[in-house]
Order: C-alpha cells, then sequence, then structure tokens
C-alpha cells in the first residue's frame, strides 16, 4: 500500500520547490511514485572489471524488490578501479585514493535530496569499505549487497596464477606462448569478485559479519540464480527498515566490529581489513584500535581453509554454508545479541537459517566436486591454529605494522637477515626478477605508504617472491605499502610511522640486521651493518641517520593523488583523510 508524501523525508523539500517533483516526472516517474518512499540503491556498475560489470541486474533485481513494496527506487552509479589491471604501473597509486572518492560520492549522491533508505552494490576491494564508510557516515535505513564470487578457474585455481605466468613471461625460455594464452583465456571465467579470499571476497564477508548485508550474502557464486534472490530480498527488506526507522549507527556498534574482527581471524582474511574497518569506524566517531585485531586473532581459531592461506576457492567456502556456518561454529565467541539489517539479532538470523535448511542445502555443490564441508571449514574441535594475522611492534614501526601469518609456513616465523634497501616496489621487483636478491634477505619497500605514493598493494612482487624457488620459504618482505589479500609469505605491510613522514623504516641501511618474530609480535632491527648491536648504540646509529634525512619532495602530484597523500592517515588508522 503507497504511503502518501508526508511519509517521505523529502516531503518538506518538495513543499519548498515545485520543480523537485517536477524533475523526477521529467524522467518515468508518476504522481504515484513520488508520493512513496523513496530508495536510493548505488552500485559501482561499470566496464572496469568482473567484480562490477553484471552488478546492474543486481540493482534491477534489488529495485523490484523496492517496487514490491511500494517504495520507488532510484539508480546511481559510481564505478569502481580494479588493482589487478593497475598491477605494476602508476595506476596503482590510484587504487586506495579511490576508496575515498567512491565515499564522497555515495555521501554526495545520498545528502542532496533526503533519502527514506539506501541499498549499496559492490564486489570488490575498495568499493565495499568506500559503501560501508558512506553507510555509517549517512546513517540512514541501508542495506548492502555483496556481488558475489567468481567461478574457479581450471583445476581449482585461481586468477592468482598471474603472478607465476607474469614472472616466467620475463625470464627467457621459461614460459610458452600457448600457456599465456590458455591462462588468460581462462583465469577469470564468469563475473564476480576474484576466486581467493583477498581483499575484495574478505571485505564481503566483513559486511556480512557488521550485520549490513543479508544472513548468506557473501560470496554467493556470482553466476547462480541465488545472487538475484538475494538482491530481491534485499530491496523488500531495506523497506522494512525504513519503516522500523532501523539506521545503520543502531547495527554497527562495537560489538558488531569485534565480531567483524573474529570472523577475519577465523576464516584467514585480508590484511587490507584492518586498514578499512578502522577507517569505517572512524565515520562514526569509534576509534577501532589495531590492537583489537592482535588481541582477537589469539583467541579465534582459524577455520577458514580458504585460498591463498588455504587451499579452496571462494564458491566452495559459500557451499560448505559460507559466514553463517562460521558464525554457528563460532557463536560461543560472539555476541549474539547484536542487530542486524533482517531487523533481528544475530541469533535469532542463525536460529532461522537452521530451521530453513540453509546449512545443508547446499552441500550437495561441495559433492560435485568431491569435497565436504570440513574439507573448507574445518571443525574447530580439531583446529590448532589460533587467528590468522598479528600486529607487529618494534624499532622500525613503533605504532605497528600487519603481516598474515597464516600465509607464512612455520620455519619462518622466526627470521633475521640483512636488509636489501628499495625506495619503490618497481625496484625491488626488477632485482628479484633478475635474482639479484639474496636467499634469506630481508627486503624493504619503503615510500610506498598512505603519504609516499598512495599505498598501492605489493601483489606483483610478493608473488615473484613465492614463484622464484630461490628465495620462497627463505626471504622476507617489509614494506610501509599494503598487500594484496592473495599475498603469501613472510610480508610486513602498514609499517607505521611510514618512510615519507620521516618513520624509522626510512633510516635503514643495505646490511642492516633485521629481525622478525611473530610468536613474540616484535620487528626490530638487531644489528648495523651486519654486526649485532646492543639497542642503545642502534638508537645512536638511527638518530645520526635522522638528522641527515631529507624528506622527498612530491611536487609532480595533482588532483586526487596530490589531495590524498598530502592528508592521509596512518595506514594503522585507516589510511582515511
Amino acid at each position: 500500500m503507497a504511503q502518501n508524501c508526508n511519509c517521505q523525508k523529502s516531503s518538506g523539500e518538495r513543499r519548498l520547490w515545485s520543480q523537485f517533483d517536477a524533475l523526477q516526472m521529467g524522467m518515468d516517474w508518476d504522481e504515484e511514485d513520488i508520493k512513496k518512499p523513496q530508495i536510493l540503491i548505488d552500485d559501482v556498475y561499470g566496464e572496469s572489471h568482473p567484480g562490477s560489470s553484471h552488478l546492474l541486474e543486481l540493482t534491477k533485481q534489488a529495485g523490484i524488490g523496492v517496487f514490491e513494496c511500494q517504495g520507488r527506487p532510484a539508480q546511481y552509479h559510481v564505478t569502481d578501479i580494479c588493482d589487478g589491471c593497475a598491477q605494476g604501473h602508476n595506476g596503482m597509486n590510484y587504487v586506495l585514493a579511490s576508496r575515498e572518492a567512491i565515499t564522497d560520492m555515495v555521501e554526495i549522491h545520498g545528502s542532496f535530496v533526503s533519502w527514506d533508505g539506501m541499498i549499496l552494490i559492490s564486489s570488490c576491494d575498495k568499493a565495499i569499505p568506500a559503501h560501508l564508510k558512506a553507510a555509517a557516515r549517512l546513517d540512514i535505513p541501508t542495506i548492502f549487497v555483496p556481488g558475489g564470487s567468481m567461478r574457479p578457474a581450471p583445476y581449482m585455481s585461481t586468477s592468482i596464477k598471474a603472478g607465476d605466468i607474469s614472472l616466467r613471461e620475463k625470464k627467457k625460455d621459461k614460459i610458452l606462448p600457448e600457456e599465456v594464452r590458455n591462462f588468460k583465456l581462462t583465469g577469470c571465467p564468469s563475473v564476480g569478485a576474484c576466486q581467493f579470499l583477498g581483499t575484495a571476497s574478505t571485505m564481503q564477508c566483513m559486511a556480512e559479519a557488521l550485520g549490513l548485508a543479508l544472513p548468506g550474502g557473501a560470496l554467493v557464486p556470482a553466476t547462480m540464480r541465488d545472487i538475484l534472490s538475494m538482491a530481491r530480498s534485499a530491496g523488500r527488506q531495506i523497506m522494512k527498515l525504513v519503516e522500523k526507522g532501523i539506521s545503520v549507527l543502531k547495527i554497527l556498534t562495537p560489538e558488531a566490529y569485534y565480531n567483524a574482527i573474529k570472523i577475519h581471524a577465523a576464516i584467514g582474511g585480508s590484511t587490507n581489513a584492518t586498514i578499512h574497518l578502522p577507517s569505517i569506524a572512524r565515520e562514526m566517531g569509534f576509534d577501532l584500535k589495531p590492537e583489537a585485531f592482535d588481541e582477537l586473532n589469539r583467541k579465534i581459531p582459524h577455520i577458514g581453509n580458504i585460498y591463498p592461506s588455504g587451499k579452496y576457492p571462494t564458491e566452495a567456502f559459500w557451499f560448505a554454508g559460507g559466514i553463517p556456518m562460521v558464525q554457528w561454529l563460532l557463536k560461543d565467541h560472539l555476541d549474539l545479541d547484536v542487530l542486524t539489517v533482517t531487523g533481528t539479532t544475530l541469533r535469532e538470523n542463525l536460529r532461522a537459517m537452521k530451521e530453513d535448511g540453509f546449512f545443508e542445502r547446499n552441500k550437495g555443490y561441495l559433492f560435485n566436486y568431491n569435497l565436504k564441508r570440513e574439507d573448507v571449514i574445518r571443525p574447530v574441535e580439531e583446529t590448532e591454529e589460533m587467528g590468522s594475522i598479528a600486529v607487529l611492534k618494534g624499532n622500525i614501526a613503533p605504532e605497528g605494522a600487519v603481516i598474515k601469518y597464516a600465509a607464512v609456513g612455520r620455519d619462518m616465523l622466526y627470521h633475521v637477515g640483512e636488509a636489501r634497501v628499495f625506495d619503490s616496489e618497481e625496484e625491488c621487483y626488477k632485482a628479484v626478477v633478475e635474482e639479484r636478491v639474496e636467499p634469506g634477505s630481508v627486503l624493504i619497500i619503503r615510500y610506498e605508504g598512505p603519504r609516499g605514493s598512495g599505498m598501492p598493494e605489493m601483489l606483483m612482487t610478493t608473488e615473484a617472491i613465492v614463484c622464484d624457488e630461490r628465495l620462497n620459504g627463505s626471504t622476507v618482505l617489509l614494506t610501509d605499502g599494503r598487500f594484496s589479500g592473495a599475498t603469501r609469505g613472510p610480508c610486513v605491510g602498514h609499517i607505521s610511522p611510514e618512510a615519507a613522514v620521516g618513520g624509522p623504516i626510512a633510516l635503514i641501511e643495505d646490511g642492516d640486521l633485521i629481525e622478525l618474530d611473530i610468536p613474540s609480535r616484535s620487528l626490530k632491527v638487531i644489528g648495523i651493518k651486519g654486526v649485532k648491536c646492543e639497542e642503545p648504540e642502534i638508537e645512536e646509529a638511527f638518530s645520526k641517520r635522522k638528522a641527515a634525512w631529507v624528506p622527498r619532495k612530491l611536487d609532480n602530484r595533482k588532483g586526487i593523488l596530490k589531495r590524498y597523500t598530502e592528508n592521509a592517515l596512518s595506514a594503522m588508522k585507516g589510511a582515511g583523510y
């Protein structure tokens, strides 16, 4: 039953200026439409990558759901960009800055008129946290709809095989053109987020774990009917949230964030969540400290067997029960009384999903791959490893740094090696490709933090190391930049303060001895020029280097990259403005 104009948030604005209604009716709206509650549907549809090219259909389905419940949807679009297409060139410097740009555009869309509710639709790395930041900023009834998961590549592989392919392409007689072509034809066989638990898939999971996506919504296979049904359901449900007046900040409580961190620990999510979740929290005035990640990761069993820290692609994870199954298994660790976009609590959601048969319905899809649920989501009682990421501190990273130890071999949990210093990823990558790096080295990539170059990811270099038999399993990488969620091996990122603001990482020199001690959560210089030293000697050496250090000039930057690199916060504070 249609509601009259007085029930709309925009009713007062409409009475101020009759052109408001006339402009909407100049499109395909009629007189009944302008009386209904109006729902903004903002997506990142575009031909930028497979995670966005299918989203218009989800927007259409969400709109149908709104219409069914006597609302009026309006479609808006802000296309996102892809880390994969930006690898190895200057485009990567714009990727994290795009999070802020998308956030600002959705805020603009959500603020120029008074919407009754909002649906946000995206799949990938920066668009999802941008949408969640905007949702917190606007604080109106909102549902997030994840764009789902890409089909697996051949032999249950993923698109990250590009690391091995690209490395061998650069070495003489290491790969045939046919192998390169076959990867290009099969590496990304459908739409959806890439098939591993990278930042895209991780942030879909975080949106659901926070309570802003419908239960079971993260990582639905993007080619299956279920994802269309999920979008349609979101359209219906947003009208209920509008009716009940349930806005975002009633859902995004501190308890919701702690639940999300626990789920992140359990599934082995991307380290980029340690940037995005604090940045989202900051929009609502909540200081989500990095130490919370470390504390909670020590307590939560790592039960997700999902690539890259595990074995299976994300589609298999959803078939095994996805986030609701993880929540069910960890229910003794979670606050089950948090409110979600269903209008009910997490406790009630899990009970309803069990009664509806969700946990059993999709297990048969695993049978198609000769898998069982226990292969993909390990039983809690059989899991020895606790958590998946750690926050490290020491004289290299006084504010902190992050490592995904779930992707690190046990023999590299502690390592001492000599530093090889590079002032850009490109320099380091070239040295790896040209075999100018010795096994056991600790590679330093600096001036790649938020203020340095926009905080690009280092996937091209981390994959080059892992795919090099000489270096894999013996070489550490440290950076003030960030990593892809696909990163494997002993790679420490987000080192803060960063080099561009004179952090200690800017003062390291070739030959300094670096100690990585993950069990002790420590990262520090323990020697100068290959000689182990006492701490006062190291402090004295660094004091001299600091006195001679000269900040880099960034005169050649303009536009959004200039604004971002001049104003971005530390990575340990979310790297936002």
